[in-house]
C-alpha cells in the first residue's frame, strides 16, 4: 500500500483524497494539505538551504531563513 505525504506538514495519508480533504495549518496560504510529489527517502533535503532531515515531518517543522515562506520545503 502506498503512502502519500503533505509537502507542508509531512503528515502521512493512505490516499490522495484523504490528504487533500483536510486543512493544513502549516500551509503558508492557510489552505488544505498538498501532495508531496517526491518519493519516500531515507533523508529529505530542503530545496532552499540544503539541510538534510531523517523524515519529511522533521524537515517541515523547522524554519528556513532562505525560504520565501520561512519554512523548509522538500526538494524532489
Amino acid at each position: 500500500m502506498a503512502n502519500f505525504y503533505c509537502k507542508w506538514c509531512g503528515r502521512k495519508y493512505s490516499s490522495v483524497s484523504s490528504l487533500t480533504a483536510g486543512s493544513c495549518s502549516a500551509n503558508p496560504d492557510g489552505k488544505k494539505h498538498e501532495l508531496y510529489e517526491g518519493s519516500e527517502k531515507s533523508e529529505y533535503t530542503c530545496k532552499f538551504c540544503g539541510r538534510e532531515y531523517s523524515s519529511l515531518t522533521s524537515l517541515t517543522m523547522g524554519t528556513c531563513p532562505k525560504s520565501p515562506t520561512k519554512k523548509h520545503q522538500p526538494a524532489l
